[in-house]
């Protein structure tokens, strides 16, 4: 015959239950963070677009611009290493308020190396061609992007579809 005991100690218990609440709300922040939604306007009505939390390929990437309605070429003109500076300057200041108003936040990864993903958009309205989209990723996670004009009439804004009147 074979014979367990033990003793709960209070302190032990508190300890393990302060774990298990800890690892719970760990999980339950991670859903936060890890499981974006956005919302996508389309005229007057708000629809909900469940966004890829990973981009560890380009059919997640194209996905991923896709929810914001983008229509891209297949595959990048350009792959580059980008390192986002450790001190922002007054331009990079402009660029980050750019990406805040699409729920991104480059201060977070100051000093870091990114990958920055650069698309031909298809679907620009009215402005057919020289288009770009650019995503910045970061351990196969979006941290940023921007859809841009080149040149003197240039423009950029967020990854959201502009509205038009």
């Amino acid at each position: 015959m074979f014979m367990v005991s033990f003793r709960l100690r209070r302190k032990r218990v508190l300890i393990g239950l302060g774990a298990v609440l800890l690892a719970t709300a760990v999980f339950l922040s991670g859903q936060a963070v890890f499981g974006e939604q956005a919302v996508a306007t389309g005229g007057n009505a708000q629809v909900e677009v469940e966004r890829p939390s990973r981009v560890r390929n380009n059919d997640q990437r194209l996905e991923y611009i896709a929810s914001f309605g983008w229509s891209v070429e297949p595959e990048p003109v350009e792959i580059i290493e980008v390192i986002i500076p450790r001190e922002f300057d007054e331009l990079y200041e402009a660029y980050n308020q750019i990406q805040q108003q699409d729920g991104f936040d480059l201060t977070r990864y100051q000093g870091r190396r990114a990958m920055r993903y650069t698309y031909v958009v298809t679907n620009y309205p009215d402005q057919p061609e020289d288009v770009r989209l650019n995503l910045l990723v970061r351990d196969n996670r979006v941290i940023g992007g921007d859809v841009y004009m080149p040149g003197p009439n240039g423009f950029m804004h967020g990854l959201s579809l502009p509205e038009t009147s």
